[in-house]
């Protein structure tokens, strides 16, 4: 038999003791841990929209909700909804939840299949004709449309402070999908739509847009143009620059779709030989209003353009745009890039 000495036998129990006290503790911090993150993200009650494919895994529906900001964690989220046994009770759909929701109530309206069925879209640069069309095609009257989109009914909607006063919505109706019921009516969704807008527009990016000398209108102006030109997020920086360089260098924009949007005012489409106000290749300078919507990459574009020195730029035919410093590269960039686009 192995004798263990007294002081040996007290060090081991100290030891044993120790461990002890970490297991239970390392318990007690897991356990804190996992009920911390059930609770909600914040008190917000702003709804957001998501959808769940069918299909989709707890771990990848756990991923998509705290992407959106409305769990804290993807895996505490998964774990809950196996110690409940609902991994196969979650329903696929779209549904409207909001950051307030504990991971509980969360699981309770995936569970329970509340699919938000009806949206209206605004998409990313529409044409306030466009957004009519929209709001008609999900049966809504022309007459109220036009009711919910009169300016003056919004005029101290904090998205439109800058705005002037006989300019009409263009360019502030923010592009989202947005919530609604058979009651629920279209000044509401306009209304929606703006919020959404005043909240992308923060003080910074206020205090941003307005450090290149332009009114913050002229800058939601130049928004919807880059909008219009060109669709990638670093494109649009590049695009940014281009403008802000010729705009700063008394050069015109020339720009193709603020011909095309001067063209659809006039009745005539959208196209480029039929000349209007917003023609950017007869007047210098920006047109009178934003010819679309904006999304946010465009406001941050024009508020972090590119660092560059190119004044010209043009689509090419497989889709990528060609940036150049000279008219003469400019060009030889239609030559070699833009033979079926440009009629060459």
């Amino acid at each position: 038999m192995i004798h263990i000495s007294p002081k040996v036998q007290k060090v081991l129990l100290i030891v044993a003791v120790v461990l002890s006290l970490l297991a239970v503790g390392g318990v007690m911090y897991a356990r804190q841990y996992y009920y911390n993150n059930l609770e909600p993200v914040s008190a917000s009650q702003r709804e957001v929209t998501v959808t769940i494919e069918k299909g989709s895994t707890v771990n990848q529906i756990g991923e998509l909700l705290e992407e959106k900001g409305l769990i804290r964690n993807a895996r505490v989220f998964s774990q809950y909804v196996r110690n409940q046994g609902a991994q196969e009770q979650l329903k696929a759909g779209t549904y409207a939840l909001r950051p307030s929701y504990t991971v509980e109530e969360v699981v309770t309206v995936l569970s329970h299949g509340a699919v938000q069925k009806d949206l209206l879209t605004i998409l990313p640069g529409q044409r306030i004709d466009q957004i009519i069309q929209t709001f008609i095609d999900a049966g809504y009257s022309a007459d109220e449309v036009d009711a919910a989109l009169d300016p003056a009914q919004y005029k101290d909607h904090p998205a439109l402070v800058d705005k002037p006063a006989n300019a009409n919505l263009e360019g502030y109706l923010y592009p989202e999908s947005f919530q609604r019921t058979a009651e629920t009516k279209a000044a509401t969704i306009i209304k929606q739509s703006l919020d959404q807008m005043h909240q992308r527009l923060t003080p910074e990016l206020r205090s941003q847009l307005t450090e290149n000398g332009l009114s913050l209108y002229e800058n939601i102006i130049l928004a919807s143009i880059v909008e219009q030109e060109v669709s990638t997020a670093q494109d649009r920086e590049k695009v940014a620059q281009v403008f802000l360089k010729r705009l700063n260098m008394g050069m015109k924009l020339e720009s193709d779709p603020t011909v095309r949007y001067g063209a659809v005012l006039a009745g005539k489409g959208p196209v480029l030989t039929f000349p209007t106000r917003y023609s950017t290749y007869a007047y210098n300078g920006l047109p009178p209003t934003p010819i679309s919507n904006v999304s946010q990459s465009s406001l941050l574009a024009v508020a972090n353009p590119a660092k560059t020195d190119w004044l010209f730029f043009v689509a090419g035919d497989d889709g990528t745009t060609h940036y150049s410093k000279t008219l003469e590269e400019h060009e030889a960039n239609i030559e070699r890039y833009c033979t079926t686009l440009c009629g060459r």
